[in-house]
């Protein structure tokens, strides 16, 4: 046993298997020299003339040639060379018939490249996308920046993004005349042709039937593409500003747009005469001062609001800058935002061209403004639409009638004053007046039938009654006592019936503040109504 020991001791210790990383798949192999008899164009020759045999041969062909192979390995590999080889050719059978497409419509087609151009810078976005589909032919006329003057990518389901609109603008390049982007529900037309939004003190509610609210979680759950980027292409790079001469802006419904991206992309724009903007989330006042900074030659502005008549964020210098900034202003429409009567004075009076003017749905509006307007320049408006306006007051309506019946405001030519919930009265406007009886339409059609007038209110007691709201203030959050305390505050905007029309004295919001545009401090005792 003692001998054993040390030879036991001696012995060294098992060391495991070392194990050996697989090699990696070989290759496969080339494929067989050809004969020198035969070349890839005879081969592919006969190959092709197989077209015409039954689709049943050449399947128990291919049969017969995976059968004579032994290993799976090899069967695998013909499969995967019959599946590249179809591809290819395949892919070459349609660029090869593209290229003879284009090569015909070349030789018939009549028009010379010039006016094929012209012919594709008559289409519209969309049909010129097709078109550029067609042939290669077209796609190199349909890309020339002429046809891209006019970029038109509204939808009415979101399908645009970013790259979509960097492509088209960078495309037209400083030949960029005009730009709509974004959702317009309904068939794309001019929004500002459409029904204007109306807010209800029950609900707010538009013209289409359905609440804001059901509107704000349709358009969450089809959000748009479009970030707050997509005008990005239009600020200057390599000294090069594609908006630099761009005349036409409109902006619907891009929900991720913000204030400092619509600023930037506004201040790259200084030759803008027609600005419209539709449902974004941006402030009255941010964006009045933008344009007011960049776009001095602006002639026509529309902007509807994206949050139901809470946008208070207008104030007077505002609008003094906005009027000595923008002189050439002809149109002028701010639908859905919670202006007074004195603001509204300061931007009516003080703009020398304007003809259209619209406040539809606008909040706050009595119609003190409309007093002692002969003389100022708005004498020369054509359009007033005060539609849906829940403040706007009857006695201001009649006096304004009686003003036109004595021989102002002679260019005007349509007038808009419907109210889903009537009109309100001088003492409250609670209380709501659904007859046209205090108001001389008759014998303003009889001696001015040149101007047509929208008057249309519901049936009297129709919509508004007081149990009615008591029952409905838990569902709008809005308290009786709010209600009463903001009437009757707005009770002394606009007040002294005893007052003739053409007089200062107690015009309405502080009349006093047009003169020479002096600005005071403004008041906030009026309470938001329509607080969501």
């Amino acid at each position: 046993m003692d001998d054993e020991a040390p030879s036991m001791a001696n012995k060294r210790p098992c060391c495991s298997p070392i194990v050996k990383p697989p090699l990696p798949p070989s290759p496969p192999p080339p494929p067989p020299p050809l004969p020198p008899e035969l070349t890839v164009d005879s081969l592919l020759d006969v190959f092709l003339q197989l077209s015409t045999t039954s689709p049943l041969s050449i399947d128990l062909a291919f049969e017969k040639l995976l059968d004579s192979r032994a290993s799976d390995c090899d069967q695998n590999l013909l499969i995967a060379r019959a599946v590249c080889f179809g591809s290819r050719l395949l892919e070459i059978g349609k660029r090869c018939a593209r290229i003879n497409g284009s090569k015909h419509n070349s030789l018939i087609w009549a028009l010379p490249p010039d006016l094929t151009i012209k012919v594709f810078s008559m289409l519209d976005t969309q049909s010129l996308c097709y078109a550029a589909a067609t042939c290669t032919m077209f796609h190199r006329c349909a890309v020339d920046p002429s046809c891209y003057a006019d970029i038109d990518l509204r939808t009415d389901v979101p399908k645009v993004n970013n790259a979509v609109v960097s492509t088209m603008v960078q495309r037209a390049g400083k030949v960029l005349r005009s730009l709509k982007l974004g959702i317009v529900p309904g068939p794309s037309g001019s929004v500002g042709s459409s029904q204007p939004l109306v807010y209800t003190i029950r609900s707010s509610v538009d013209a289409s039937g359905f609440s804001w609210n059901d509107k704000r979680s349709r358009q969450g759950k089809e959000s748009s593409i479009l970030t707050r980027s997509c005008l990005n292409s239009l600020i200057a790079e390599n000294g090069t500003a594609a908006g630099l001469l761009l005349r036409r802006l409109h902006l619907y419904n891009i929900d991720r747009m913000d204030n400092s991206a619509l600023c930037m992309a506004l201040s790259a724009c200084p030759s803008l005469i027609d600005l419209e903007i539709v449902g974004l989330l941006v402030e009255l006042r941010q964006t009045l001062e933008s344009v007011s900074s960049s776009c001095h030659l602006l002639q026509r502005l529309f902007f509807e609001s994206s949050k139901a008549g809470r946008d208070d964020s207008l104030k007077s210098p505002t609008c003094v800058n906005f009027v000595n900034n923008c002189p050439q202003l002809t149109s002028l429409a701010l639908r859905g935002f919670k202006l007074h009567d004195f603001k509204v004075r300061i931007l009516v009076k003080g703009f020398c061209e304007l003809k259209y003017v619209d406040f539809s749905s606008s909040y706050s509006i009595t119609g003190a403004f409309l007093r002692n307007l002969n003389g100022s320049f708005s004498v020369g408006i054509e359009v007033l639409i005060l539609r849906d306006c829940m403040h706007l007051k009857e006695v201001e309506v009649g006096r304004f009638l009686s003003a036109v019946l004595v021989g102002d405001f002679k260019y005007l030519k349509h007038l808009d004053i419907s109210n889903r919930e009537g009109l309100a009265s001088e003492g409250d406007w609670y209380d709501r007046c659904y007859s046209t009886s205090a108001i001389p339409l008759k014998q303003l059609s009889e001696e001015r039938p040149d101007i047509h007038v929208i008057a249309e209110f519901p049936p009297e007691g129709s919509l508004l009654e007081l149990e009615h709201m008591i029952d409905s203030d838990m569902n709008t959050d809005i308290s009786l006592p709010s209600v009463l305390s903001s009437h009757s505050s707005d009770s002394v905007l606009g007040s002294s019936t005893e007052s003739s029309y053409n007089s200062d004295q107690g015009s309405g919001n502080g009349d006093a503040r047009d003169a020479g545009y002096v600005i005071f401090e403004e008041s906030s005792d009026e309470l938001d109504i329509l607080s969501l």
